[in-house]
């Protein structure tokens, strides 16, 4: 479907991923061991699109005679924290899509837009458009917008303190500015399946019939230290947003073979790409 046509993935297909275990204030999503230790295969092609299409490495590749390997290397984070957060917001987009597999999401894919591969993407986290009727906006338009932290290793921080304060700043302002800045860089850049129009339609809101908001607070954490981390569940379930929680076993090592499959990608014997 359209949706995931640029990322090469059919979310039925990944929705088995994401059980999900409503808890009286939050969701608890649990990823099972087997489901994880499939990632590396998997999820190669599709994490490298989100930081690259496949038109522009070939168009990039030809025009420059760099190996792909080496644009690619170019478009990817170092490993450490923002890898991490990285592969965190890239599983949260896809989330997103997994859990309602029939509708059709247009998200655009913000790691294609960094300024610096070794820092996080600016603004709000995940951003995705649900347009029923499209191109004719209506009242059952839909954007989706997840703060997103990540957890892999043993620390001080508070994936879902952090994602619940971050989320504030999703609602009250940054969403905003967030679709502003996406509209700038879709004057001058393909964003894919997102497209100037789409960004309009909500930059543009009072144009328009009134969308629904939707707001995501959401901890991806290492299935070991999930129970620590729920100590800070809120105790009542919010009402203007959704604290959710996805369990991952072994996260940093399964986010770590996925970017190594990403590099093979586009890795030949004897080095050719």
């Amino acid at each position: 479907m359209e949706r995931m046509r640029d990322l090469g993935i059919n979310p039925a297909s990944i929705a088995p991923w994401f059980s999900e275990c409503r808890q009286s204030s939050y969701v608890l999503v649990c990823v099972s061991d087997e489901h994880a230790a499939a990632w590396a295969k998997v999820l190669g092609a599709p994490v490298r699109r989100c930081y690259i299409d496949d038109a522009l490495l070939d168009k990039r590749a030809a025009e420059t005679g760099c190996p792909k390997s080496e644009l690619v290397a170019a478009k990817l984070p170092d490993r450490g924290s923002t890898m991490a957060g990285d592969f965190g917001e890239i599983l949260v987009f896809l989330y997103h899509s997994a859990r309602e597999p029939g509708v059709e999401f247009i998200g655009p894919k913000k790691w294609r837009l960094k300024q610096d591969r070794t820092k996080p993407a600016p603004y709000s986290d995940v951003i995705q458009f649900v347009l029923p009727h499209w191109p004719k906006p209506s009242t059952d338009d839909r954007i989706l917008c997840s703060e997103v932290k990540t957890k892999s290793t043993a620390g001080n921080s508070s994936p879902i303190n952090s994602a619940i304060a971050d989320c504030e700043k999703d609602r009250t302002s940054r969403l905003a500015k967030t679709l502003v800045w996406l509209k700038e860089r879709a004057l001058y850049e393909d964003l894919g399946t997102t497209t100037l129009a789409h960004l309009e339609r909500f930059t543009k809101a009072t144009d328009y019939p009134e969308a629904q908001k939707q707001f995501r607070a959401v901890a991806v954490v290492c299935a070991s230290l999930v129970g620590d981390v729920l100590a800070d569940a809120p105790e009542e379930e919010p009402t203007d947003y959704t604290v959710v929680v996805i369990s991952v076993p072994q996260l940093k090592q399964r986010y770590e073979d996925v970017y190594n499959a990403v590099h093979a990608t586009v890795a030949e014997p004897g080095g050719a790409t």
